[in-house]
């Protein structure tokens, strides 16, 4: 069936497509416009960014500069009192107590300390880090094999073997076994500067 409009004006809605188009443009004007205003922002950010990096950068230079200057301007002397100043502000920071601590925690109940002495002591971002000579005894040397997988894995300690000897006395079994020792203390562990009182070979100096 066909429907025929014999009107002589038939009635057409003009109005609404112009207000649906105004409307699409309208919005379209205003995210233009935030788009535009947002990247704006964000390159005169950048640009604030690069600023500062650069200044910084040219600082970094200058203090560079002026350590390699006083560097030049002091005697060997100077230096060598220097550097046994900065060891001994490392050894201050190092906490014997809490090295004891975590050797308790990281050494079975069938190994003996022997003798402990730090090699070494420095500090890196606020950790404090040290190379030891630990000398143990122990009846087994699968033992000893466990006890640095162990120190390894848990990452305070990273021992290795340098010597083994056997044990030369009257009623002694097992062996003595010279490792070196890399400590690092977790972070965030009170520091204590007075090493504790303990009477042990090549201990604390």
């Amino acid at each position: 069936m066909t429907t025929l409009n014999l009107a002589r004006r038939p009635f057409t809605n003009r109005t609404l497509p112009w207000t649906v188009t105004a409307v699409t443009i309208g919005i379209s004007l205003i995210a233009f416009f935030l788009i535009v205003r947002a990247t704006g922002a964000a390159n005169a950010q950048a640009e604030t960014v690069q600023t500062d990096i650069h200044t910084l950068n040219q600082q970094e230079q200058a203090f560079r500069k002026q350590a390699q200057e006083v560097e030049k301007s002091l005697t060997a002397e100077q230096i060598q009192t220097l550097n046994a100043a900065h060891q001994l502000v490392d050894r201050k920071r190092f906490s014997w107590s809490r090295l004891f601590a975590d050797l308790e925690a990281a050494l079975p109940g069938e190994v003996r300390v022997k003798r402990i002495s730090v090699r070494d002591v420095a500090a890196r971002n606020d950790q404090t880090l040290a190379e030891l000579d630990l000398t143990v005894v122990a009846k087994s040397p699968t033992t000893i094999t466990e006890m640095i997988a162990d120190m390894d894995r848990a990452g305070i300690f990273q021992a290795e073997l340098r010597a083994q000897n056997l044990q030369k006395g009257r009623g002694e079994s097992g062996a003595e076994y010279d490792l070196y020792v890399r400590y690092r203390p977790r972070i965030g562990v009170a520091v204590e500067s007075k090493p504790p009182a303990v009477a042990t070979n090549g201990g604390p100096q």
